[in-house]
């Protein structure tokens, strides 16, 4: 038979997390109760499978939320996410034939960019994304930091005070920090109440696999939440008695630096403890500089993180503002049809326009590799001199890196 790529019913849905679970290699076995707290939170138009003989063996998955660009304006985004092909029925086109029935619907339905994260680097290139955002995470031992282990908060030049807090409080403080925080943070994406409901352990799909963390904020003089910090412990012991204690911090989003400063002097000030890895960050964190001796960071991971595939150039292009006034022409080729052709920008830091037009192309590229540009993270010097950029006006690589590049790097806080 040949397999059926197609929406899933309620009653596919043990079927479909089987095979998503399959192929993340997961154990298979799906209980009553996680389908039915997972079912009220899926859009089922939205949820894809692949059925052969009746039994499903791929699956993906995609949900609307907003994505932050350069000077803090949002764009509607869909985001793909539970992508997964069993291992029997590997190299038969179905991921392309989901990943084309979802993003046409996307592009229907007035998405401007799709965005995922990746597991496998090589796999999503041909689909029109390009790696955007990266991250970084530390390891600081905190013997070495260099910090005063009497001083567990701000400085004493900080009115601010750092109080611990429990779920339902986070439920509450948390979306309206998050909020602000993604309002400049360009690269991070919208958090639903489902989002803070899943990290404070309320309606879990899995409720026995949960561990409550603890959560500390920071407050400013004023009494305003400017920080939220989320951390598990790994209880450990040396042979002689000695704490060996890890924290593994889960979220860390804080609105200024004095806020960041001191989320993390009060992590690496808990007692018992003498490693702290810091979740992914911004590859440009201030974190390893905020310690009197920064080599005790080292770096555990660096890899590519947020990919964003553009589906509507001229929305894409003039959501964001730009570091300095120029005027390009691009030459967008896209194989899928979605996206491609050629398109004037005009740029300014106050903003931009962009329109189809026929004037000839100062520079030619993929749209992934639009992508890869969009949110500022990536030197477009870098993608020419790589051959990824295709340089048709001598100095336009230039240009387009003066014109594209951010002062900080792209974040996204989030997986999903």
């Amino acid at each position: 038979m040949n397999p059926e790529v197609r929406a899933v019913t309620a009653s596919d849905v043990p079927d479909w997390l089987r095979a998503r679970n399959t192929g993340f290699l997961q154990a298979p076995a799906v209980s009553e109760q996680e389908v039915a707290n997972r079912l009220p939170h899926y859009d089922l138009e939205r949820t894809r499978g692949v059925f052969d003989d009746g039994r499903c063996v791929a699956t993906f998955r995609s949900f609307a939320h907003e994505l932050t660009v350069v000077g803090g304006a949002t764009v509607p985004s869909d985001a793909i996410t539970n992508v997964s092909v069993s291992p029997t029925h590997r190299r038969r086109g179905l991921l392309s034939a989901m990943m084309a029935a979802d993003l046409a619907v996307a592009k229907e339905r007035g998405d401007v960019t799709a965005t995922l994260i990746a597991a496998e680097y090589p796999i999503y290139g041909r689909y029109g994304f390009g790696p955007a955002t990266w991250i970084t995470e530390w390891e600081i031992d905190v013997p070495r930091a260099g910090l005063d282990p009497r001083w567990s908060g701000p400085s004493e030049a900080d009115d601010g005070r750092i109080d611990l807090v429990d779920g339902a409080d986070v439920r509450k403080l948390g979306p309206a920090l998050h909020d602000r925080l993604r309002a400049r943070q360009h690269g991070a994406v919208s958090r639903g109440d489902r989002w803070w409901q899943l990290r404070t352990g309320q309606d879990l799909p899995l409720p026995d696999k949960w561990t409550e963390p603890f959560y500390a904020v920071y407050r400013s003089s004023d009494g305003e939440v400017d920080g939220l910090l989320a951390y598990r412990v790994d209880g450990k012991w040396g042979d002689a008695k000695q704490p060996l204690n890890r924290v593994n911090v889960l979220d860390l989003i804080a609105l200024t630096p004095a806020a960041e400063r001191s989320l993390w002097h009060f992590v690496c000030s808990i007692d018992w403890v003498t490693t702290v890895r810091s979740g992914y960050r911004a590859p440009d964190d201030l974190l390893p500089l905020l310690l009197p001796d920064p080599r005790a960071a080292r770096i555990v991971t660096q890899a590519d993180w947020m990919w964003v595939r553009v589906l509507d150039v001229v929305r894409t292009l003039e959501a964001r503002t730009y570091a300095v006034p120029a005027a390009l022409t691009l030459e967008v080729h896209d194989p899928a049809g979605l996206s491609g052709g050629r398109f004037r920008l005009d740029a300014s830091p106050a903003g931009a326009s962009c329109a189809p037009t026929t004037r000839s192309a100062d520079l030619a590229l993929d749209v992934r590799e639009l992508g890869t540009l969009c949110l500022g993270d990536e030197s477009a010097l870098r993608l020419a001199a790589l051959g990824r950029i295709d340089e048709l006006t001598p100095g336009a690589a230039a240009v387009a890196d003066g014109v594209f590049r951010a002062a900080r790097r792209a974040w996204c806080p989030d997986v999903f």
